[in-house]
């Protein structure tokens, strides 16, 4: 299982990477940044077949709710109805899923890809030896440069920015499929859902190599863009509306001013 793991995901991938970073100049983090907005594009019809089934499974909330009132104390009959309600819509309740899990094997091989190119021990760098294609590309770009923008890819990021844009393009990008919910028991579990998702990627970023963050955060940002034209706009995302105080003339203000040392003044008198 594990060669095939190798031989079929793997290898391609580091060998790819390295060789990536070759032609972008030796420079690996750039690499990571190509690669993944190479991946966010061939993911595009998953991505485009998951909105449309949240946007389906989100539409029928309404009729979803009054079956499980219908049918509480019978759950046989009530997942007959919801299969059969899911049916005539033509959708399936995994339909939203499915396409976020077939990334997990990218994001695996992508985080084991950095770590056995960015070798830093003689032991690594045997190890990595073994994955690599006789491609005379790849074997020139052996060591590979770990320096981008001040971060050392191999290493977490000590300075926690990657963290913080890791949980907030992840909660932004959860923020534009999350509908609000109208029930506060249920809105505040969908509070904790959204938050916590990327509040647990940003705690693992704290202690993952500085380029697997980097590819989480451009495939966040990217996330972002194609839900926007997607859904043609922000979705259920709102951002923070600051109202400005209506500007009051200086006469007016000693006015008011006047009118209340005057109010205070008339109270005491009597």
């Amino acid at each position: 299982m594990i060669d095939i793991w190798n031989i079929a995901i793997l290898n391609p991938m580091l060998n790819g990477l390295i060789a990536l970073s070759e032609l972008l100049g030796k420079n690996f983090g750039l690499a990571i940044i190509v690669l993944t907005v190479a991946v966010r594009i061939v993911l595009i019809p998953l991505t485009f077949k998951q909105t449309q089934s949240t946007k389906a499974m989100q539409s029928l909330q309404p009729k979803l709710q009054e079956l499980q009132k219908k049918h509480a104390r019978n759950q046989q009959k009530l997942q007959q109805e919801m299969m059969g309600m899911y049916k005539e819509a033509g959708i399936s309740p995994l339909g939203c899923m499915w396409p976020m899990l077939i990334q997990f094997p990218i994001w695996i091989a992508l985080y084991q890809s950095i770590m056995q190119a960015l070798a830093a021990t003689p032991e690594n760098l045997l190890t990595l030896s073994q994955h690599l294609y006789s491609w005379d590309m790849v074997g020139t770009a052996i060591p590979l440069n770990e320096e981008f923008l001040g971060l050392r890819l191999s290493q977490p990021d000590p300075t926690m920015i990657l963290a913080i844009l890791v949980g907030g393009t992840m909660w932004m990008q959860q923020k534009m499929v999350t509908p609000p919910a109208t029930d506060p028991k249920q809105q505040q579990m969908s509070s904790m859902t959204t938050m916590m998702m990327p509040m647990m990627f940003a705690f693992f970023t704290l202690s993952f190599p500085s380029g697997l963050a980097l590819y989480w955060v451009i495939s966040n940002i990217i996330g972002i863009i194609v839900q926007y034209f997607i859904a043609g706009g922000w979705g259920y995302f709102t951002f923070p509306s600051f109202k400005p105080q209506p500007r009051v003339p200086v006469q007016q203000k000693i006015e008011q001013t006047s009118k209340t040392s005057q109010t205070g003044t008339d109270k005491k008198k009597g």
